[in-house]
């Protein structure tokens, strides 16, 4: 079983880096690791997605089911098919005086043990390039369109522990 759990706000607001984690399609673009990214279905609820995740001699596919709640402005993802026992993964996007409070879960695990082991050993700094991928993409969507105050401590973890992610079609 691999975790990761974290709090961080980031200078955007909440609908913002909600669409961004949405836009499961455009992944590819941004985040590493991920090699290609496929829509197979969605509804304004929920989409069905489909990943590629590359690292070095590894390349893996899984389906998601992608739950979007806008009311609430969270999404959980449910692992459908591919390499892995399991996958959940929660996002969360909470108004803040700076921004956004940004609640991020995920757990998984490996059916094949070399590559949990593999993963495993690499996880935490797979997290935080992730982790940074998504807040370098929101800076440079929404930086013209900020409109929640700038502090000076523009990004400030509240929580950590040890997680994982996936890139557009046709992108490489």
């Amino acid at each position: 079983m691999t975790t990761h759990s974290e709090k961080r706000v980031l200078a955007h607001r909440p609908e913002q880096l909600f669409e961004l984690v949405a836009d499961v399609q455009r992944y590819p673009e941004f985040l590493p690791w991920c090699v290609a990214a496929r829509v197979r279905s969605k509804t304004e609820e929920m989409l069905i997605a489909d990943l590629i995740i590359g690292f070095q001699m590894f390349r893996e596919s899984f389906t998601s089911y992608v739950k979007m709640d806008r009311d609430t402005l969270s999404i959980e993802v449910e692992y459908a098919e591919g390499p892995f026992k399991y996958l959940t993964n929660k996002w969360q996007f909470i108004e803040h005086p700076d921004g956004c409070v940004i609640d991020f879960y995920v757990d998984f695990e490996f059916k094949s043990r070399l590559l949990q082991t593999v993963i495993e050993s690499l996880f935490t700094e797979a997290v935080k390039r992730m982790v940074r991928a998504f807040e370098t993409r929101a800076n440079s969507l929404y930086n013209a369109q900020i409109s929640a105050p700038q502090s000076p401590n523009k990004q400030s973890p509240i929580k950590q522990s040890p997680s994982s992610l996936a890139r557009p079609q046709g992108s490489r």
